[in-house]
């Protein structure tokens, strides 16, 4: 994609980055409010069955997915004009969610500015390795990256780690507002979680908001896994890396059933919304179906998207992801050259 169309693009976009505030305030509505509905009624299900406690749970976390959604666009103030009213919402929402808003904030900001770099990782992404680095890595870091990349560790550990314990602490030199955000956000889950559980019990409230909590991280992290590793997706060193070209196929559409995609606030637009992450997650799609080079992207379905569970590294040769079965392909390769007699 040449700088000139780069830019047009850009351009073709720039008109969809405004919030609405009809739209904003009818989907915090059509959100929150069924959210704790739904969590209420798992609750009084309980003296019923758990099994219909479970059935309400996997739609309250649905619902709670949307509500990341929300402070997921908050944190990037596109969901309101105002940066206030985005800071407030998005700090409520984010003890909802268990994200401290300041601090996940940040390290989005970094994940959006460097995605698909291969020489800035670390920093609001998945752990990736290339071919040659896992190679050349040491026997202990080979043993956690498999670990890591394992689907068990990701999506049934992963929200536990994640949700419970990583976005509880700050980094070192964090900026103070960060930190007084993160503390705030602790405080309150303390308070809110200890109060539900003086007014329920602690065993109903772990039966309630246990599978809530594990389900919607694993689907959380399914969607961020889903959305950067696919067959075809785009990495290059930073002195070769482009913004557009990033955001445009290093992020991928998945298109999902119409249920499915607006319990998850149109996320699955997501090279749109790398392309422009101030266009609230309600226009994504309307972006996306006016903007004709957007759609000559990668599109997953979630029976294609099954496939991805196989990519653990990237080869920098073939510019694709590839499972760990491919190691030994490369082994074979060089036993091959060095095989060769030199002439």
């Amino acid at each position: 994609m040449k700088d000139q169309n780069q830019k047009a693009l850009r351009k073709q976009v720039a008109p969809y980055e405004k919030s609405e505030l009809q739209n904003s305030i009818l989907q915090i509505i059509n959100t929150l409010g069924p959210f704790i509905l739904l969590w209420f009624l798992a609750y009084k299900s309980l003296s019923i069955s758990y099994f219909l406690t479970l059935g309400i749970s996997v739609i309250a976390a649905g619902f709670l997915v949307r509500t990341f959604i929300i402070f997921h666009d908050c944190t990037h103030y596109s969901f309101f004009k105002s940066r206030k009213a985005n800071r407030i919402l998005g700090t409520i929402t984010g003890i909802l969610t268990l994200f401290p808003f300041e601090k996940w904030g940040h390290d989005h900001a970094i994940h959006h500015a460097t995605s698909s770099n291969l020489d800035k990782r670390g920093t609001g992404d998945l752990w990736m390795l290339t071919v040659e680095e896992y190679l050349e890595a040491p026997f202990w870091t080979k043993v956690k990256y498999r670990m890591y990349r394992n689907p068990l560790v990701m999506f049934v550990l992963g929200p536990i780690y994640v949700f419970g314990i990583e976005n509880r602490f700050n980094h070192k030199g964090a900026r103070r507002k960060e930190r007084m955000n993160t503390y705030f956000t602790n405080i309150m889950l303390v308070l809110v979680i200890g109060l539900l559980c003086l007014a329920i019990g602690w065993q109903s409230f772990l039966l309630v908001q246990g599978p809530i909590f594990m389900i919607s991280g694993a689907l959380g992290i399914w969607l961020f896994y889903i959305q950067h590793t696919f067959e075809d997706s785009y990495f290059e060193e930073d002195e070769h890396w482009e913004y557009v070209k990033a955001a445009v196929e290093g992020s991928s559409f998945y298109k999902l059933p119409k249920v499915l995609q607006w319990l998850t606030g149109n996320i699955g637009y997501h090279h749109v919304h790398h392309l422009s992450p101030r266009v609230p997650n309600y226009k994504l799609e309307k972006v996306h179906e006016n903007t004709e080079p957007l759609q000559n992207v990668p599109t997953i379905t979630l029976a294609t998207s099954l496939s991805s569970l196989k990519f653990r590294l990237w080869d920098e040769e073939s510019r694709k992801f590839v499972g760990f079965n491919h190691l030994k392909k490369v082994a074979k390769r060089r036993v091959n050259v060095e095989a060769e007699p030199e002439i």
